[in-house]
Order: structure tokens, then C-alpha cells, then sequence
């Protein structure tokens, strides 16, 4: 989701503050009660969502943009990504080793729960008005409608954890690498390929509608004070998420993922309700079990999304846009309890996000990321057409346009 740079409310000078005494604070936490790697994990996680904030790098808006105008820049600097991400990542993971620490790459089966999955996903990532790095990082950055799409994606991901046994029984390809399969310098051609093909159509296609690309953002800012208050310009942002996505792998061990974080948290709430979760296949796997029964704060991912939401409101305050409104139309409204649970849902059947399946999937070599990518991308496509029923001032825009 990207936000409009052409509004600037009223500036909160404190936001920046408060929330960089929280990050504090947590650090001090984690330090005293997990250990320094836990806290370069939040530090990791609050750089994330300060990229992807003054970047405006959404995964949603650029491919709405691309589907509603072939405007294409989104899905270049999506290719920038994951083509830098793919060179880090496919010598470490062929070596099982970073900095002498074992490694693995999020490799999942590719299958018709990842199809449908992503395919679900890629609806709510229209309808809620993010994915999920998206959802977090405005819902920092002081989106309130976000927060909705937030809750029910918690929601819709610890419903998932009850069928997921199910949905896992369907016919699937097994997990495959092409790292493994083909050898590091192979899968390094062959992606970096599909990555140039992909931006080389993304460009065919907007010259063929619009005579010439789209310029950049630009700003009134210069040096380190566009560094501090933003905004990016879009390269910035995807040099950077595969920079500290690297770093995730080389502190967590795997690379960068966001959603099982929000199942944890729908299941610990639900077991304090009284829900007896670990009865459910999915928490009985060992990995989840032992989750379950240990503090948030130990899990990485928790500790990640949290740094991301409290990066991005230290990025909005310095840029002078924290300023939430609990004015929410009623359709947009309703959208985003729709999209959030079709998020969470989607999430969890399809082995993860735009993040831990796609981006992450594609850079561990896994085929699931490419099956992903595809399937939300339709998705997406059903989801535009669901967009202006919710959101009237996109078909009043459309039909200005003649679109």
C-alpha cells in the first residue's frame, strides 16, 4: 500500500519519540531476557518497517497501479529486490553457512493449498489495502483502518490453523530448491533471467500505453534529511528490504517472514479464552507446539513485526504524516474485515506472504514462490475488479478515465 505523498497532516511531533522509546525499551527487555540476538532481530525489524515506510514500497499498490494502468515501476523495483536478494542468498543457502552459522531457506510445497492460498490472498490484499508487510507498516504509520485489517488478519490466520491439516492433504509438488536441484550458479541465471523478463514486459507494456515510463518521486528533501523524513525513491526501498532481509537470515538462521507471527498471537488470545488450540494438528506440530508454550517475545517473527510497526511510526512522525483518523466509511470498513481474513487465511494455507512465501520463497530458490507469485497475481486482478464497490471514489475515477 502506498501512501499519497501529496498530504501532509498535521505533523505529531512526539510520534517519532514515543515510539523510539518503545524500541528502546524492548531492547532493554529482550536483552535482559532473551539475549542480543533477539534485539538485533527488533532493531532488523524497526530498519524494515522505516524502509518500507518512507519508500512507500507496497506490494498491493504496485500491482493495482500495474493492473489499472500498467504504470510498472512497483513490479521493477520488486524485481531490483528480489534479482539483489537472490545474489546474497543462493551462495549462503548452497553452503548451509552464513558467518559460520548453519542456515536454510523457507522452501515449502507447492500444491493447491499454496494456489488457492495465494489466490485468496491476492483478493485481500485488495480489498484490506495491503499485504502483509503493507498492513503493518501503515497500521505504524497511523493508518487506523489498517488495524482493522490487522485484527481479522490475526483472525483469519488462527481460523486457518484449524483446517490447515486439511488443506495440506491435497495434491502438492514436494518442497524444491532449485539451489539444491540445479546448483548455486544455475538457479542464479535462471532467476535472474525471469526477473529481467518480467521488468522488460512491466516496461513493453507501460511505453505501449503511456509513450514513456513514469518518473520517480522526488522531494523537497536532499542529503540526510530525505533520509530522515523520506520519501524514497523506490530502489532505495528494494536495495534496502534485500540488504536487511539478508541480515534476517544471517540472525535468524532463515530469511525474513511475517505472518505466522499473527496465527501465534490469535492462538495465545484464544487459549486465554479458553480455546483449547493445542489440541489442533497444526499446533501439535513440534516447531508450533513449542511457540505456543513460550513467551512472544522469544519468537522471532513477533519480535520482527512489532520492530516493523514501531520502525514505521518513528518514519511517519519524522516525516510529519502520524496523524490517525478513526473517520472509516462503512465499505471501507467492511472491506478490510473481509480482506483481513481472507489475508489471514490465505497466509497460512500457502506457506506464507508477499514475504515468507513470496519474496523470501523466491530468494531461498524455492518453486512455492514462484506458484505464489502468480496465483496472488490473479488474485490481485479479481481483487481490483472487487475495489470500486468499496472504495466509490475509484469508480468515479475509473469512469473519468474511461477505464
Amino acid at each position: 500500500m502506498s501512501l499519497p505523498l501529496s498530504v501532509t497532516p498535521a505533523r505529531k511531533p512526539f510520534a517519532p519519540l514515543v515510539a523510539f522509546v518503545l524500541l528502546l525499551l524492548g531492547a532493554v527487555f529482550l536483552q535482559n531476557n532473551v539475549g542480543s540476538r533477539q534485539v538485533l532481530l527488533l532493531v532488523v525489524g524497526a530498519a524494515l518497517g522505516l524502509t518500507l515506510y518512507h519508500a512507500a514500497f507496497g506490494f498491493t499498490s504496485a500491482w493495482r497501479v500495474f493492473l489499472n494502468d500498467r504504470r510498472g515501476a512497483g513490479l521493477r523495483a520488486q524485481m531490483v529486490m528480489l534479482a539483489i536478494a537472490v545474489v546474497l542468498f543462493f551462495p549462503a543457502l548452497g553452503a548451509g553457512t552464513l558467518f559460520g552459522q548453519p542456515v536454510v531457506g523457507l522452501v515449502a510445497p507447492a500444491g493447491v493449498s499454496v494456489v488457492f492460498g495465494a489466490f485468496i490472498f491476492g483478493i485481500g490484499m485488495q480489498l484490506g489495502g495491503g499485504c502483509a508487510s503493507g498492513t503493518l507498516f501503515t497500521a505504524g504509520g497511523g493508518n487506523a483502518r489498517m488495524l482493522v485489517t490487522l485484527l481479522f488478519f490475526i483472525i483469519g490466520s488462527l481460523i486457518a490453523t484449524h483446517h490447515v491439516d486439511w488443506w495440506f492433504s491435497l495434491p502438492a509438488f514436494p518442497a524444491i530448491s532449485i539451489v539444491k536441484s540445479f546448483g548455486v550458479m544455475p538457479a542464479l541465471a535462471l532467476s535472474l533471467a525471469l526477473f529481467a523478463i518480467i521488468a522488460a514486459v512491466t516496461v513493453r507494456l507501460e511505453k505501449g500505453r503511456h509513450g514513456q515510463l513514469e518518473e520517480g518521486v522526488t522531494s523537497d528533501h536532499q542529503g540526510l534529511r530525505r533520509f530522515l523524513r523520506g520519501p524514497w525513491p523506490l530502489v532505495w526501498g528494494a536495495i534496502g528490504l534485500a540488504l536487511l532481509n539478508y541480515a534476517t537470515l544471517a540472525l535468524a538462521g532463515r530469511p525474513w517472514g511475517i505472518t505466522s507471527a499473527f496465527a501465534l498471537w490469535g492462538a495465545k488470545v484464544a487459549t486465554e479464552l479458553g480455546v483449547n488450540v493445542s489440541s489442533w494438528v497444526f499446533w501439535q506440530i513440534p516447531g508450533n507446539a513449542k511457540a505456543l508454550a513460550a513467551p512472544v517475545w522469544e519468537d522471532i517473527t513477533s519480535v520482527m513485526d512489532i520492530g516493523i510497526m514501531l520502525g514505521a511510526s518513528v518514519a511517519a512522525g519524522l516525516a510529519g504524516r502520524f496523524a490517525p483518523s478513526l473517520k472509516i466509511p462503512l465499505r471501507s470498513l467492511v472491506a478490510a474485515v473481509m480482506g483481513g481474513l481472507l489475508l489471514g487465511y490465505g497466509s497460512r494455507l500457502a506457506y506464507g506472504c508477499n514475504i515468507g512465501a513470496y519474496f523470501s520463497g523466491i530468494a531461498s530458490g524455492s518453486l512455492h514462490g514462484w506458484v505464489w507469485l502468480v496465483a496472488a497475481f490473479v488474485g490481485n486482478g479479481v481483487g481490483v475488479k472487487l475495489r470500486p464497490f468499496f472504495f466509490p471514489g475509484e469508480r468515479r475515477q475509473i469512469v473519468l478515465n474511461g477505464c
